[in-house]
């Protein structure tokens, strides 16, 4: 399941006018605030019915403010290996059982510490090729789980594509995400289709190369659960993303110690 490792914001709006007359014009501008886009973002080429769909998102999931205040997220990637995740502190801890590998990375600063088995890494380069290897890891596994959070990143443009069919055989509306100068595989293009009944995103196409034909799958986004103040989805189909949850205070040894975590006790 190569595909399993390719890279692959809006408070909830409550116009309760009491003036029917209030220009709409003011109410573009409060839901332009209310979800700004991320430095870089390239709004300039994006469709403004693209960013409009784009905030709905983002409301359905939780809403900017709890998207922004939420710190520490949790989850196992598809089987192969758990991350623990400070969003805020921008660390990630990675533990991969398939090659018993623990990761603690910080992202901000491109360092770290991995073990492999009993072995602590010293060598300098080596752990620059394992923190970066890391690194990767955690952009991967987290846009698997918090991607329709990012659809107004930097270095990203939205597009309008229009209503078509998902692989369950419901309407939903289409954007597609592409990319620049970002992320390690900027060529990638994705198909995001949202259910026009939830605003929530029920099933994402992945292209390897903007320009291709048909995407490499297609897979469904189902299965949301409440997690705090966010809705987060694990059921990818056949694959899925467990053991999720989200915390506000998480102990500092999670992050600088190779011993194990035990989340239940949280």
């Amino acid at each position: 399941m190569r595909f399993l490792f390719f890279t692959a914001l809006l408070l909830v709006l409550t116009f309760a006018c009491k003036d029917r007359s209030e220009p709409l014009a003011e109410n573009t501008a409060q839901a332009t605030t209310a979800n700004p886009a991320a430095e870089g973002f390239n709004e300039e080429e994006s469709d403004a019915k693209a960013i409009e769909w784009a905030d709905k998102v983002m409301a359905a999931m939780g809403g900017r403010v709890s998207w922004d205040t939420t710190r520490y997220f949790h989850w196992n990637f598809f089987g192969r290996r758990t991350l623990l995740w400070d969003k805020q502190g921008k660390r990630v801890r990675i533990d991969s059982p398939f090659d018993s590998t623990t990761y603690l990375v910080n992202l901000a600063e491109g360092t770290g510490k991995v073990k492999k088995g009993d072995q602590v890494f010293e060598n300098a380069d080596s752990i620059a090729t394992y923190v970066d290897r890391g690194r990767r890891i955690w952009i991967n596994d987290s846009y698997w789980l918090v991607m329709p959070f990012k659809l107004k990143d930097s270095g990203v443009t939205l597009s309008y594509v229009g209503q078509d069919t998902t692989l369950e055989g419901k309407v939903a509306e289409v954007l597609a995400l592409t990319f620049e100068e970002v992320g390690v595989t900027p060529q990638n293009k994705y198909l995001v289709y949202v259910d026009p009944g939830t605003d929530l995103v029920c099933q994402w196409d992945f292209y390897t190369k903007a320009d291709d034909e048909a995407p490499r799958f297609a897979m469904p986004w189902k299965g949301y659960q409440a997690h705090g103040d966010l809705q987060l989805s694990g059921d990818r189909g056949k694959p899925q993303l467990s053991d999720i949850a989200v915390f506000q205070s998480v102990p500092d040894q999670a992050f600088e110690s190779f011993d194990a975590i035990d989340i239940t006790q949280w």
